[in-house]
């Protein structure tokens, strides 16, 4: 099947399986999996045009949903967290969106950008993963890890929040998220992931949040500043008749509806499989890559 906008011919049920599989996993770290796509597009579809950006978008607003409704259905979103993220990455998607026609348009210079994201994205998980593998030591039994329990807000101020999780009390600081969301906003709209995958290893492995209740908000958040990435991506069309910026959304919308199932799926399996499973499978996959782009540039 040929994909018109985009110039990429396959057959359709490979953007389906695809996107069902890496939907799954990545899910279940409040990701949407976007960031694996955009890779999977460019190296084995040879879809390299600025356009693929705003089709990776196209691709989280249509699969995103069906991740959220169940983090809502089982009591697992941590709102405030969610509309942090959303105040603060959505102006920086806005810059980033311009930033990747207007300076990152040779798909050299753009993979080099995106290996050294990728890096920093497995760079997290990674020390995550380690440090999860030493606090395993003291906790005891695993099911502990996997419990059903909802996110219960204790207080929500411009200044803090503070909630109760697994027994346990969490807070973090709105201001700080608002400031790093807004810089991985920029990165985001440049990527065509909507930043969440960079946010989430963050709030797990700096901020101390607990995954369980970091993937809802990280998946809400993304959905939004994709689904305004992806009108901004069609609005600057106008403005570059020679270029290749408006989204593929065919598709997009191809890769979307194998992420539904995945991400549908995953957030229902999440509370059954330990953390430090999920950021491992995530960690290997995403340094791989990096190093492939990154190494890629230089030889």
């Amino acid at each position: 099947m040929l994909f018109p906008i985009s110039g990429v011919e396959v057959n359709p049920i490979i953007p389906f399986i695809v996107a069902f599989f890496v939907s799954f996993f990545t899910s279940m770290g409040g990701v949407s999996g976007a960031f694996l796509l955009l890779p999977f597009q460019m190296s084995f579809l040879g879809y390299t045009a600025p356009s693929v950006s705003g089709t990776n978008q196209v691709f989280n607003t249509v699969a995103i949903p069906s991740g959220v409704y169940r983090y809502i259905k089982e009591g697992r979103m941590l709102w405030p967290l969610t509309w942090a993220v959303i105040i603060g990455t959505l102006p920086g998607v806005f810059i980033g969106v311009w930033v990747r026609i207007e300076y990152l348009p040779d798909p050299k210079n753009f993979k080099i950008f995106v290996g050294f994201v990728l890096l920093y994205i497995g760079w997290r998980l990674l020390i995550d993963v380690v440090k999860s593998k030493n606090k395993s030591k003291n906790i005891g039994s695993p099911s502990r890890l996997v419990s059903s329990h909802v996110v219960d807000v204790k207080t929500s101020t411009v200044k803090q929040v503070k909630f109760e999780y697994d027994g346990e009390i969490y807070k973090f600081s709105p201001p700080i998220i608002y400031t790093l969301c807004f810089l991985v906003g920029i990165a985001g709209g440049i990527y065509g992931i909507g930043g969440g995958s960079i946010v989430a290893p963050f709030f797990v492995a700096i901020i101390g949040l607990p995954v369980y209740t970091v993937a809802g908000a990280a998946l809400m958040g993304t959905f939004i500043t994709s689904l305004a990435a992806v009108i901004f991506f069609q609005f600057l069309a106008q403005f570059y008749p020679d270029m290749s910026v408006s989204p593929d959304w065919w598709l997009g919308g191809l890769f979307g509806a194998g992420g539904i199932l995945g991400m549908y799926f995953g957030a229902r399996t999440q509370k059954f499989v330990p953390a430090k499973i999920i950021k491992g499978i995530l960690c290997i996959c995403i340094l791989f890559v990096a190093g492939k782009y990154i190494f890629g540039f230089f030889i």
